[in-house]
């Protein structure tokens, strides 16, 4: 997601682009990337949205397919007024008792949570808002679907503010009326931070216990903060003990982390966080001489053991080297982490960096600012945010396969904003210019990002089954302005879009 003020994004986005798009997106089926098939469950996956999806299978993953869910312009069958918000960011997942599904998924830059009902087939058939701007308060960006099944508690929906170190995190139970979509749900024991994710781990990493990880998405004169939560209560929020990361050896400058050196940290708690603002809580981070990151976003833990699941993944998205940053001490195209807690006492680990895109001849020399991430048994998934406006961009946002034995880099998908479109009716472009217009100074690219990826395959029980949001943000109108009717974000007026994929390896 983007640090930066809304309304200042969209106003110079607008400004740049010279362009607002307001018709509908449409593409006959005989065109589209699959057409569909059944799966072993007997789902039958096919393309549900009138608009395309939006990305490019690259090489070595060209066997993939791709299903368009929802987007924007689509109208569902018990709720033909719904309109799928913009900026679709993190999402959660439920498997039904009748064997439909509940979709929740974060509109990050209108503040608010829709949710989906998915028949057997995982078409949309009905959709509301069960959190608005007014309650969310705050820019949403990605989330976690806590379940009985997986943390021990649940099912509850956290979801990260992310405008300013005074944003709180939302619990929300997926299934209660939405009647009042306009009521925060603020959890006051995760504290105040920029935060773009808060990550219950799973249950077996420390048995008894809820273990909660907050990735502090922050740019300012400190740093962004790895937070931890512990309470040895399962599904107690409120009243455990908040920690920030630091380095055994009090070195608090990012890239003093060398790529694959491991370092020993530990987690330094932070008394009364539950009622300090976010300007007291980074002062107390600072005081506890905490690693200043260059903006920490999304988090996940690998899945299987009990092992693998105190083995946790972050990305930093990097911050331009200027202004707090001016000294370079902090990533600037962005990194992606390894954490891994002890097994006896969450609060000590070793943290190293396993991809470095300051390093512009490594690895990760392509990084564009990595933002969200999913991590399965044998990958780390990593979806690209190319939002520092740096004019050496050189394409569309990537999303990355890591994989976890062999250390190997591969680039999955891209983003295809249609550029090469010229049919002005189809894509309601000005005649030859394409979808969308390039942004002057970053050569066409980086106005697009993903939001949350999500492994939906033992939801479904189908194999290598994945779900993807994207944030087309240069896709506007007025017909999608204010979807969830708050009265923060009322002028709010991006469009997004979900698709399924299929065969990617976990």
């Amino acid at each position: 997601m983007r640090n930066k003020p809304i309304d200042v994004m969209q106003t110079k986005l607008l400004k740049k682009t010279g362009l607002v798009l307001t018709a509908a997106l449409a593409l006959t089926a005989c065109e589209r990337d699959d057409d569909g098939n059944t799966g072993a469950t007997g789902i039958e996956f096919k393309n549900h949205s009138v608009t395309p999806a939006l990305v490019k299978k690259l090489s070595g993953f060209e066997n993939l397919s791709v299903y368009t869910l929802i987007g924007s312009d689509d109208k569902l069958s018990e709720t033909p007024n719904f309109v799928f918000g913009g900026s679709a960011d993190g999402a959660g997942l439920l498997r039904n008792a009748d064997g439909t599904y509940t979709l929740l998924t974060n509109h990050e830059d209108n503040f608010a949570v829709s949710k989906l009902t998915l028949d057997k087939n995982l078409k949309p058939t009905r959709g509301e808002y069960i959190l608005n701007s007014t309650g969310g308060v705050w820019r949403l960006c990605s989330a976690t679907m806590a379940t009985q099944e997986e943390h021990g508690f649940g099912p509850l929906y956290l979801t990260c503010g992310e405008s300013g170190e005074e944003s709180r995190t939302h619990a929300i139970n997926p299934f209660a009326s939405p009647s009042s979509p306009s009521l925060s749900k603020e959890v006051a024991g995760l504290g105040r931070w920029n935060a773009e994710n808060a990550l219950p781990l799973h249950k077996n990493a420390f048995p008894g216990k809820t273990v909660v990880l907050i990735g502090d998405d922050d740019s300012g004169p400190e740093g962004g903060q790895v937070v931890l939560y512990v309470s040895n209560t399962p599904g107690d929020l409120n009243s455990g003990k908040l920690y920030v990361m630091k380095r055994s050896d009090n070195n608090i400058r990012e890239r003093d982390i060398q790529v694959n050196n491991q370092y020993d940290v530990e987690f330094v708690e932070i008394p009364n966080a539950a009622t300090l603002t976010g300007r007291q809580l980074q002062l107390a981070s600072v005081a506890a001489n905490s690693i200043q990151f260059g903006r920490v976003e999304d988090l996940d833990y690998r899945k299987g053991s009990a092992t693998a699941n105190r083995e946790i993944y972050f990305n930093v998205t990097g911050q331009d080297n200027s202004g707090a940053n001016a000294a370079y001490g902090r990533a600037k195209y962005g990194r992606v982490y390894r954490l891994v807690l002890n097994a006896n006492d969450p609060t000590r680990g070793k943290v190293e960096c396993i991809l470095d895109g300051e390093d512009r001849n490594g690895v990760a020399k392509e990084f564009q600012n990595p933002d969200n991430i999913l991590v399965t048994q044998n990958y780390v998934y990593i979806q690209e945010d190319p939002n520092g406006g740096y004019n050496d961009q050189t394409h569309d946002a990537y999303v990355y396969q890591y994989d976890i034995a062999t250390k190997q880099l591969k680039k999955v998908l891209e983003l295809d904003p249609r550029r090469n479109e010229t049919d002005a009716a189809l894509y309601n472009a000005v005649p030859g210019t394409g979808y969308p217009q390039p942004v002057p100074g970053r050569a066409g690219y980086g106005a697009w990002e993903y939001g949350a990826m999500l492994d939906i395959s033992d939801i479904t029980g189908e194999p290598n089954t994945f779900l993807l949001n994207i944030q087309p943000h240069s896709w506007r109108g007025d017909k999608y302005k204010n979807p969830d009717g708050g009265t923060i974000r009322v002028n709010e007026n991006q469009a997004s879009q979900t698709i399924i994929i299929r065969g990617l390896p976990r």
